[in-house]
């Protein structure tokens, strides 16, 4: 289970690439959307337009239709009586022939519903076709006469054509001879329009599809492109982490022979020496003591002397690698301490202030605002050249601040060089989340050291004991 969690939790650069990439495919992905839906409503617009256009075309073809032969033999029904069998018989004999086209017919019904006149299907002659409807549940006949009783109109509905018996739509224009109680009109089978409108919409949905190939190929290349770049910058990245590495690697390894110098040093010219000179002292005061010379007291003197020195100088080595008061009384007591130190041994004077701490900084602030303090004070000794030295540590409502001016000749015009003391100092400020500012005093030669660390590294107050009630004598 272990190993398959592990290779669906995603890494620092998997990460980054997720945060790159999906929004860019969700943010194509609407725009597809977006896209397609504006296309298919414009596009939808436009074909109901182009249907809506076909069919009154339709429409005013049939209504002329029917309006050219009425007036072919208007001047017979004109002159004839309602009960005219013979002028009816004439007329519909003239609408018999007039068929027009593969499929075009005239059609004639009377009010009762039964077919005078249909050239093209002659079955249905003389037959009674009151309730007629089509496969979809739409009323032919009834509607027709309706619809010429009413004057004229048109009406749609499936009807076989004739010239293939399938059943397809038709849009007809019916009118009315009300003397004589007949609904006519002609028909015209509407499915070139309803191709013609099919293949539009198939048309618009090619044109949608191939709109999204276009546009996933886009997103494609880009994330393509986005993927290339991220895993060119994480090389790149990679590539300056590991010279980064390699770099402060080399620093530590720097500084820890620089430390190691510095404490052989210190303890070969110090300590060393000192107890050089206590062997000496004592081995001198044995020799008078052998020889019973009653001044062997004067060399015991002086190696105890040296013996308590050499005792000073381990403390002192020890309190500069770890300063016990740093741990015990916090981190004002231990710069006090360093300053005063540094004042005693370099003979600058130094002005101490600071607000009371009560030991509130947690470990890694203290530890590293100490080190800073000392690696200031280090700088200060060797290329300051400076006579008077402030330190002012306190804390406020953002965090707490070190800040270590010097007189001395101050920071080159050119900036800071970027030694390995600074370089110590920065790190150890990022690792705290703080500033460090490097500036010059207005006015005045010298150096201002200012650092300054979160709210976040100090602890909370410990809360009171609260205070036993005294008993009464």
């Amino acid at each position: 289970m272990k190993r398959i969690g592990a290779l669906f939790r995603p890494s620092y650069a998997q990460k980054l690439s997720l945060v790159a990439t999906v929004p860019l495919i969700a943010a194509v992905a609407a725009i597809a959307v977006l896209v397609a839906y504006q296309s298919r409503t414009l596009a939808e617009r436009e074909i109901k337009a182009l249907e809506t256009q076909l069919l009154e075309a339709k429409k005013a073809e049939l209504a002329n239709y029917v309006t050219q032969a009425r007036n072919g033999f208007y001047f017979i029904y004109g002159n004839a009586a309602p009960d005219d069998q013979e002028a009816q018989d004439r007329v519909a004999q003239i609408l018999s022939a007039m068929i027009y086209g593969t499929d075009g017919f005239f059609f004639v019904y009377d009010y009762d519903g039964t077919n005078l006149v249909s050239p093209r299907q002659t079955e249905m002659i003389n037959r009674n076709w009151s309730g007629l409807a089509d496969s979809e549940g739409t009323p032919i006949v009834d509607e027709l006469i309706t619809i010429a009783r009413s004057g004229a109109g048109y009406h749609s509905y499936l009807w076989p054509k004739p010239s293939t018996g399938e059943e397809a739509r038709m849009i007809t224009y019916v009118t009315s001879f009300p003397s004589w109680r007949w609904a006519v009109g002609t028909g015209v089978f509407i499915d070139d329009v309803l191709a013609t409108v099919a293949s539009a919409r198939a048309d618009v949905e090619s044109r949608v599809q191939r709109t999204f190939f276009y546009i996933g190929m886009i997103t494609l290349a880009a994330l393509l492109a986005v993927f290339l770049t991220g895993m060119g910058l994480n090389i790149r990245e990679r590539r300056l982490a590991d010279a980064k590495l390699k770099n402060l690697t080399q620093r530590v390894l720097d500084a820890q022979e620089e430390e190691r110098g510095r404490v052989a040093r210190e303890l070969h010219d110090g300590i060393s020496q000192l107890l050089v000179g206590v062997r000496y002292a004592l081995d001198t005061a044995r020799r008078k003591l052998d020889r019973g010379d009653a001044s062997a007291a004067d060399p015991l003197k002086k190696g105890i002397e040296t013996l308590g020195e050499a005792i000073s100088e381990v403390r002192r080595i020890s309190r500069d690698l770890r300063p016990g008061v740093l741990d015990d009384l916090g981190l004002g007591p231990a710069i006090k301490a360093l300053a005063d130190d540094f004042q005693e041994r370099t003979g600058l004077e130094v002005s101490f202030q600071t607000v009371v701490f009560r030991n509130r900084l947690d470990g890694e602030a203290k530890i590293a605002m100490y080190r800073i303090a000392q690696e200031a004070l280090t700088n200060i000794e060797r290329h300051a050249h400076a006579s008077h030295v402030k330190i002012d540590l306190r804390g406020h409502k953002k965090g707490a601040t070190l800040r270590i001016e010097d007189d001395g000749r101050g920071l080159p015009e050119d900036g800071p060089t970027g030694g390995l003391g600074l370089r110590n100092m920065q790190e150890r400020v990022e690792q705290l989340e703080g500033h460090l500012r490097l500036s010059k005093p207005r006015g005045r030669p010298g150096t201002i050291i200012e650092v300054s660390v979160p709210l976040s590294h100090l602890l909370p107050p410990e809360p009171e004991t609260p205070s036993r009630p005294k008993v009464p004598a």
